[in-house]
Parts: C-alpha cells; structure tokens; sequence
C-alpha cells in the first residue's frame, strides 16, 4: 500500500497524468515486448479472441464482447485490471477518482484551489478500479448517472441547484477505472439512450444539470446473440458509439475444453488426492457438451455453456466421494457409471426445443451421456454392425457370445478391488482392447471395458438394465445367430 502524499510531492515523484486508454496501451505495449501473457487462463483465444482484444486496446476503444452464454466474457473483462497501473493518485476523498492533474469535481477543483500544492493525495490500488453492473430490467438512470440528494441539501442547507447536492451513479463513480456492463440488451432503450453523450462527448446529464464532466472510463459491454431477439436490443447510435465488436466462442477441440473445465472446477486437494479420474473419463465429459450443441433437441441459439462440464466434473467427484464414505474406502476412481449423476448438471444447463421438450430433459441428457460414449468409442474401436448375419463374425462376436451365457452386474458401492475383478472376468473384453489400442494407463484400462459395455448397450447389442445402484449387462437375445 502506497502511502498519502500531496500534490507538491506526487509533482516531484516524477509522476505524468495519463488517460485510462493510454495507462491500458502502456501496460499491454511493454507486457507484448516482455512476451509475458496479456490475459491468462483464456484457452483456445489465442488466435481468434485475444489479438481482436489487443488491437482493440492499441485503439483506444470501449468494447463490446458479444457471444452465448458460458464464453467468459466477464472473465475477460475483468482479465483486463492486470493492464492497470498498480496504484493510480486521487484527490483525497473524491467520490469520482478525480485526478489532481486535471480535476472534475467541484470539489476536488474547491479543495485545489484552497490548498494548492497542499493538495493530499490518496492511492487507489488496481483491483478497486473494477466496476460491474448487470443490466436488468429495473436499472435506471439514477444507478447508473446520477440524481439529487434531498438528504445532502438539507444537511449542506444548499438548494436543489447547487452542484454539491448531487449523488453520483456508477457510472462516475468508475471515472479513470474499468466499467463493465453486462447483458447489455437487457437494459431498456431509454436507459441506453442515456450512455450515448458518456461514450462520445463526455457530458452527463443529471436532474436539470448540464455538467461538462469529461470522464475517463474504459467501457467494456457484454451481450447474447439471443438477447437481440427474446428479450431486447442494443439501440443503434449505442452501438455505432462503441469502437469494437468482439465475438466470442466455445473450445473448438477436447484437450482446450479439459483445460477450462480443471481450471475452474472446484475440488479440493484432499478429493483430487483419493479420487482418480482416468482421462477417458475427462474427454468424455467433454464430449457430452460438444454433443450437446450439436443435439437436435437442444436449442443451439441458446448455446451451450462451459459451465456445463465444470459442474458436471463436480458432481461426477462428488458421487466418487460419496461411494467413498458410504464404503469407508481409502481411494477410488471415478467409473462410468458415475456419470448418471451429471444430468442434473446437464438439465440445468441446457434450452430445449420442442422435440427436446416432448422427449424430456432427463431422458435428452441420457441421449447426450449415450452419444458421448459412442463418440469416444467409435474414435478407438470399429464401428458397430447394425444387422448380424449368421456365421459372419464381427470383433465384437465373442464378447456377446460371453454374455449369452453370462451376467455382468456392476454396482454403485462395489471398492475398486471388486469392480475391477468383476470387468476383469469379461475376458473377451482385454482381447478387443489389446488388438484396438496400448498403452492405457490402468485407470483408462478399467474405464475403457465400461465404455465398450455401453456402447454395445447403446447398439442393442447388450441388455442393459438399471435398479437403484445397479447396472446389469446381459444378453440382448441375438447369441442364436452367431455360429457355435
């Protein structure tokens, strides 16, 4: 923390006024020459989002970042405080950061005026130059500019038209600091109209008062595709006010999604140390989101969010960590199995059209879970015959053949020991693996025999049925067409 000082000795420390744009393209200039990352835990925008964002800083402009839900608009946003200086002077006691080089205020130019050199100087750390506000329906102008306060004129005993009676809103009160203002089309027009002289020309209105208050304010908008069209819009001469329109976007690949969803997953140390998650089980969560922005039953317009597979990797430890308890086991690994308990993550988390709607969200997300399987399958094991035809042997042949005169059962509180002897007695299941792929960890090893079962299950290859913590795999009634 950065000691009070006056205005003489923050003159002698060699200290420039600088606009917020002009702190911002400082910073951002010498961390690009540094080769240092500008906005860290941003993965898969490093060649499409962040080089847009950079130049939109190297001009100078407010910013619009415009993209479905879950796309971390607001993290970039608040990313960009790491491009503020450290600490930034005021005037001591300004309610709007007013700088002693070029103040706005009344009060700050009164207090100049009395004290001149004397001026004391307050620091403002970086972190508390952040401003957000979400724009719901009930924001008005008072919030966000600025009205009159009755209070302060009978306190003051000064009449309504005396400048020292105004409350300020938001808005001022982030002068020289970031303002974020997100889901903007929720805001209504009126109030939208109210931001247009603040972008251009910097005057603010409030009760009558025509203030020539040039604030200094990087702005930093948000908005949805969707919100054009359900709920409002971004008038026109707001937009054609604001320098640069960002659009944001989903991981386009597994390895970029996996990375998001560990990074903001939040599960302790203790549960990553007892709980194992094979990787098959981290792609496949994965696999599950990206299914379901292709899904025909979900509403693509509403997108998909990220927040999906972090919830959901949640909740999959959480039930790892319930069997944990219930067992009194030491250690454990998350099976497939334990995936039933991500589609409250999934339902809570998806828009469905009306086909989706018809089919149910429970049974959609089962849809997505089976759609998922078949996707990480197919991508290590031949595709699946549809049609069998006798004495045609396919690589999935002896593996039904075991189960026409077998019967898996896995359950839900088996230890790890008792699951795995279980999958292990499947032989036919270690032949498929070793002839489609090697070098599976044990963990993948075990995860990867579930994986088949389901996919054979999802093909009606299998019977699969389920009863409270019970899965049994058997027959699906074809072994008669195979050949003995």
């Amino acid at each position: 923390m950065v000691n009070d000082t006056t205005f003489k000795e923050l003159k002698e420390s060699g200290y420039t006024h600088k606009s917020i744009s002009e702190e911002i393209q400082q910073n951002l200039i010498a961390k690009i020459k540094a080769k240092e990352p500008v906005f860290e835990g941003l993965w898969g925008y490093e060649d499409t989002v962040i080089p847009q964002l950079k130049k939109a800083l190297l001009a100078g402009h407010h910013i619009n970042l415009l993209g479905l839900r879950g796309q971390a608009k607001t993290r970039i946003a608040r990313s960009m405080v790491s491009l503020l200086d450290e600490y930034m002077p005021i005037v001591k006691g300004s309610e709007i950061n007013d700088s002693p080089f070029q103040p706005i205020s009344k009060y700050a130019r009164d207090l100049i005026a009395e004290k001149g050199d004397d001026t004391p100087i307050s620091w403002v750390h970086r972190n508390d130059r952040f401003f957000e506000k979400l724009a719901t329906p009930d924001v008005n102008v008072a919030d966000l500019i600025g009205d009159i306060d009755p209070i302060k004129a009978a306190t003051l005993k000064l009449p309504y038209s005396d400048e020292r009676v105004l409350h300020y809103g938001m808005i001022p009160r982030a002068n020289r600091c970031i303002f974020v203002l997100n889901e903007l089309p929720d805001l209504q027009a009126r109030i939208q109209v109210s931001l247009f002289n603040i972008l251009q020309e910097g005057d603010i209105q409030i009760r009558g008062f025509q203030l020539r208050m040039p604030l200094d304010i990087q702005f930093v908008f948000t908005a949805n595709p969707e919100d054009y069209t359900n709920r409002g819009s971004i008038v026109t001469p707001l937009k054609d006010r604001i320098g640069s329109q960002i659009f944001t976007h989903y991981p386009k690949t597994i390895p970029l999604a996996r990375q998001i969803t560990e990074q903001e997953a939040n599960i302790s140390a203790d549960d990553k140390s007892r709980i194992s998650v094979p990787d098959m089980a981290k792609n496949l969560l994965e696999a599950i989101a990206f299914s379901a922005r292709e899904s025909e039953f979900v509403d693509a317009k509403s997108g998909v969010s990220a927040r999906l597979t972090i919830s959901a990797m949640e909740n999959l430890v959480a039930a790892a960590k319930l069997r944990l308890l219930e067992t009194d086991s030491e250690k454990t690994s998350v099976r497939l199995m334990d995936f039933m308990s991500v589609i409250p993550s999934i339902t809570g988390k998806i828009e469905l059209v009306y086909e989706g709607e018809q089919e149910g969200a429970d049974h959609v997300a089962k849809l997505l879970i089976d759609h998922a399987v078949m996707t990480q399958f197919e991508q290590i094991f031949p595709r699946i015959p549809k049609l069998e035809k006798e004495s045609i042997r396919t690589p999935y042949t002896d593996l039904i053949r075991w189960f026409d005169e077998n019967q898996l059962e896995l359950n839900y509180n088996d230890s790890d020991d008792d699951f795995n002897t279980k999958l292990n007695e499947v032989k036919p299941l270690d032949v498929l693996i070793d002839e489609n792929t090697s070098d599976l960890a044990a963990g993948d090893r075990i995860f990867c025999k579930e994986l088949i079962l389901w996919a054979l299950a999802a093909n009606k290859k299998l019977d699969k049925t389920q009863t409270e913590n019970k899965y049994t795999f058997d027959s699906a009634g074809i072994g008669k067409y195979f050949s003995k």
